[in-house]
């Protein structure tokens, strides 16, 4: 992905925590200009991030007050607490609030804290809150009540979907330009990213789809639906699905499918756990049992499930064993990754549909930054990382009149691997041509391989 540096003055930014997240969050928010201070208790966790990234590291105790003002909470405009413990979260962004007027963001995973979430925030007064199991979950059960689908995102407040496919062989997009397939089948849709031998493209109207190709489709949910059907896709959610590990991403997907009306099996190997899910979810069926025995999963019916959902906190024992249910069923297979140290070997085996939790809560960061930054006139309200991060997809709220606006597509100069792929117009969803206009009060989805835009006028060159 290009990098495209912001025209405004980055904030000044503090992340508690140099775990997996707070580094994701380093790496993308230091490329975008920001000024970052990293604190963690772990000495060697900060020298590796400062040593790696242009960014300051302060060792101690995020919620010491003491360590704040090390770090400069004072005049900072925003904290970010992403340790691994949800009450340490809150306490550093309740001192850094008390002591400072910056902005702060707090993870939280606990199921309990999750029900009281909009309370915490607003009495604590919190910008955001984050829980990246229920967040990851809800992507999750997206992709479950559409299985063919790899991914499956939502965006302008539930109007339209970003849906990734895997086109097979013998299907009717082999060999279609993008021309064509307007032509002959829907110009409702628009396919705004194509990934080929590990290359990501933005494609033209010439481009010539093929068997093996991973397509991005930004689509209503309706217009989804029937051009999935249209190319032989099969768009029935999933009956059942089968889930191993009984950690707090599998209470949260359970309890999301159940009230869909799917069947849920848990498989976990601690009895007092088994317990408590039975308890917070009665209608799913917890069997007390290791989940990595094959006969087990035998018994429990691995090889008849719709859906398969490896949930273990080991990322090793997630990709085997949905490698092993690719090899005996026909299930849906979801795999949850943690690290993301090993993306291209992940990306070379069949494990259905990836999720990576730090990405998804990065994301969410990455959104609400990038809209404290933002010109007067535009804010975004999502981002979203495509391809391993090779591109992002940024809808933006178009709130003032600007270069971009009321004028037809095809007489701006946009940016290059820039594609505006939704507008989206009181009720109505546009999938835009070049004749169409964005408007005062759009909703407007941007895809692009560069990145750091946080205004609308940042597509044009």
């Amino acid at each position: 992905m290009s990098v495209f540096k912001t025209r405004q003055t980055g904030l000044k930014i503090i992340i508690v925590g140099a775990g997996k997240v707070g580094t994701t969050l380093v790496k993308q928010l230091s490329l975008e200009g920001h000024d970052i201070t990293v604190i963690d208790k772990d000495a060697s966790k900060v020298n590796d991030i400062t040593t790696t990234y242009d960014v300051m590291g302060c060792v101690g105790n995020g919620a010491s007050y003491l360590t704040q003002v090390e770090a400069g909470v004072e005049d900072a405009d925003l904290i970010i607490a992403v340790t691994e413990s949800d009450e340490l979260n809150l306490l550093c962004c309740t001192i850094a609030k008390q002591f400072s007027n910056c902005h702060a963001i707090s993870r939280l995973r606990n199921p309990d804290y999750s029900k009281e979430s909009m309370y915490l925030r607003d009495k604590l007064g919190l910008s955001m809150i984050i829980n990246p199991d229920l967040e990851t979950a809800k992507n999750m059960a997206r992709v479950l009540y559409l299985p063919t689908a790899l991914e499956v995102r939502s965006f302008a407040h539930g109007q339209a979907l970003i849906t990734k496919i895997k086109i097979p062989e013998g299907n009717i997009l082999d060999k279609m330009t993008i021309a064509d397939l307007g032509a002959k089948i829907t110009n409702n849709i628009l396919i705004c990213g194509v990934e080929r031998g590990g290359n990501v493209v933005i494609p033209g109207g010439s481009f010539e789809l093929c068997a093996g190709d991973v397509i991005t489709v930004v689509a209503t949910s309706k217009e989804q639906m029937l051009f999935l059907k249209s190319i032989g896709f099969a768009t029935n959610q999933v009956k059942n699905a089968m889930i191993i590990g009984g950690g707090r991403s599998s209470y949260y997907l359970a309890d999301i499918l159940i009230k869909k009306g799917i069947s849920v099996k848990i498989i976990e190997q601690n009895l007092e756990r088994c317990d408590k899910l039975n308890t917070l979810l009665p209608k799913a069926v917890i069997i007390n049992g290791d989940g990595t025995n094959t006969e087990l999963l035998l018994d429990e019916g691995i090889e008849t499930c719709d859906a398969f959902v490896p949930l273990t906190g080991i990322d090793e024992q997630n990709a085997m064993l949905a490698l092993h249910a690719k090899k005996i069923s026909s299930a849906k297979l979801i795999t949850k990754i943690n690290r993301i140290g090993f993306i291209d070997i992940i990306n070379s085996l069949d494990l259905g549909s990836v999720f990576y939790p730090m990405y998804i809560t990065a994301d969410m960061i990455l959104a609400y930054v990038r809209a404290r930054t933002a010109a007067p006139g535009s804010n975004i309200d999502t981002v979203y990382h495509l391809f391993d991060s090779r591109a992002e997809a940024i809808t933006f709220n178009v709130t003032d009149d600007s270069k971009v606006t009321n004028k037809p597509l095809r007489e701006l100069k946009i940016k290059s691997n820039t594609l505006i792929s939704y507008i989206g117009r009181d009720a109505e969803a546009i999938i835009p041509t070049g004749n169409d206009m964005i408007l005062k009060g759009d909703t407007v989805m941007v895809v692009t391989m560069q990145t750091g835009f946080d205004d609308i006028g940042d597509i044009l060159e």
